[in-house]
């Protein structure tokens, strides 16, 4: 779709000197792209004329009629689709804004998209007080940048090409006027603050105290946890009826017995050959390509140094789930098999007497009745991290019971734990409730605990004691920034991995 257009005004004025002028020099066409009108590309053919500057003392001697607000001098495109393909392009990126576009009828391409996201101006940094500010990743454990926003207006301010003390202390120093500064556990921004921002408060965030809180927490809880496994593994030992996977594998029959020698044996002749190829120097990749097995089977059978041989699988039975059951009924005195078995099937079981019969031929021969009184099994106890969740949530949220019967247990274990987990209380509730004044006798108790752990955790916050309390009284935190951090990711991962810094601060910079 065309369209022809002229302007009519009879002068125009210089771009230069500012003078109006009605003598015209000459005229051509001007053909501009536009947005989209029902589906179909539009262009507009505009007849621009050419001026004479009538200023004498000015140094352009001809000029053309400009068509502001509907397109830039020397541009191909109107100012709304330059509007449109920033945004789009800010939203989605070059690739993607590309896709989008021809949808939409527009013509264009991802470089040009890319390139109107550059052609943006940056808007400078203005008196700024609170200031927000934490690390990203370009690649995660490798290269870092910083991100800056402003906790008052939630703002971002500034994308850093790293997280090093001295880019963070050659910003901050362009902004004396910065009074509030939240920041991680890490030392660098520490490091910067007080370099170039002295007059500035530090705020340690209350989220990062937390978790470093549970980091040695969990280091606690594994130690005595795996205590209490290995004390019990010592005392317990496991019954038939206990454990399935005790029981003896089921007998095979001769048909089963050789096809299972015929896989022991090619898996013997594939160990034998991966062993032979190693010894001639080839690696485990090309071992792996031509003996058709996968690098992980070859590097753990190395890593083993002899041949692999299967275990049995354990037999499992319907009647794994009744055997409580049958057990304490056995043990109160009932050998009646028929009996048992029509308890069982009134509880549920629907398989015949003869399975009945044979799983408790098997596991209750007779002779070894008195034999099978098991120790008390063990309680399952849950991992270090899980116990940690345990440990730092509010008494007063709703437990279930097994949690409150497992967060029991876990202060049972020792004293060291109960006394652990009275003292990370303390803490979390002196961090919910802004309490920082407390702190001094928090780090008392926990000198006085022997707790090594959260000694280590105390020695780090006296190492950082101003901005811990800081965070432990002002309201001010990281939330807002790990916010913007967040949608950071999903800009970069946008990008497919191809667009560097300077875009990325673009989109950052200015972002929907």
């Amino acid at each position: 779709m065309n369209i022809r257009m002229c302007l009519k005004h009879p002068s125009a004025c210089c771009p230069l000197c500012g003078e109006s002028s009605e003598t015209v020099h000459s005229q051509y066409q001007r053909h501009l792209r536009d947005f989209p009108c029902g589906g179909q590309i539009l262009r507009i053919q505009v007849t621009v004329r050419t001026f004479f500057c009538l200023n004498s003392l000015c140094h352009r001697k001809i000029f053309a009629e400009r068509l502001a607000p509907l397109a830039e001098p020397w541009a191909q495109m109107t100012l709304r689709l330059v509007a449109t393909l920033q945004a789009i392009g800010l939203a989605t990126g070059g690739r993607l804004g590309k896709r989008v576009t021809d949808r939409l009828g527009m013509e264009t391409s991802r470089t040009t998209i890319i390139r109107r996201i550059m052609a943006l101006p940056t808007k400078p940094v203005g008196k700024v007080t609170q200031i927000g500010i934490d690390d990203f990743s370009f690649r995660r454990g490798k290269k870092f940048g910083t991100l800056i926003i402003d906790l008052q207006t939630h703002e971002v301010l500034d994308v850093l090409p790293d997280r090093t003390a001295e880019t963070s202390a050659s910003w901050m120093a362009e902004h004396p006027e910065v009074e509030i500064i939240s920041r991680d556990r890490g030392g660098d921004y520490a490091a910067a603050a007080r370099t170039s921002a002295p007059q500035a408060t530090q705020i340690a965030d209350r989220f990062h105290l937390l978790k470093n809180l549970g980091t040695v927490l969990e280091g606690m809880l594994a130690r005595h946890l795996a205590a209490h496994r290995n004390a019990q593994a010592e005392k317990y030992v496991r019954t038939p009826l206990e454990d399935a996977s005790s029981r003896q594998p089921p007998k095979q029959d001769p048909k089963e017995a050789h096809q299972s020698q015929a896989k022991r044996e090619e898996r013997l002749a594939k160990y034998k050959q991966v062993v032979a190829l190693r010894k001639l120097g080839l690696s485990q990749t090309t071992i792996a390509n031509q003996i058709g097995i996968s690098h992980a089977t070859i590097s753990r059978w190395l890593i083993d140094g002899a041949f692999p041989e299967q275990k049995p699988r354990p037999r499992k039975s319907y009647l794994d789930s009744y055997l409580p059951f049958l057990y304490e009924r056995w043990e109160a005195g009932c050998h009646n098999i028929t009996q048992l078995h029509q308890e069982l099937v009134a509880r549920g079981y629907k398989k015949s007497y003869r399975s009945v019969y044979e799983q408790l031929v098997r596991l209750l021969p007779e002779g070894r009745k008195n034999s099978l009184t098991p120790d008390p099994t063990p309680r399952r106890l849950v991992l270090p991290r899980q116990a940690v969740f345990l440990f730092l949530r509010r008494p007063t949220e709703a437990f279930s019971s097994e949690e409150q019967e497992t967060l029991a247990h876990l202060c049972a274990l020792h004293t060291e734990v109960k006394q652990a987990y009275e003292l990370v209380q303390q803490f979390a509730q002196m961090l919910r409730t802004r309490t920082g004044e407390k702190l001094d006798a928090w780090l008392a108790q926990v000198k006085e605990s022997q707790i090594r752990e959260l000694q280590s955790f105390g020695a780090g916050i006296e190492r950082d004691k101003a901005a811990v309390v800081a965070g432990l009284t002002l309201p001010q935190s990281n939330g807002l920034i790990e916010g913007k951090v967040n949608k950071l990711k999903l800009i970069k991962r946008m990008g497919y991995g191809r667009a560097g810094f300077a875009l990325l601060r673009q989109r950052v910079l200015h972002a929907l």
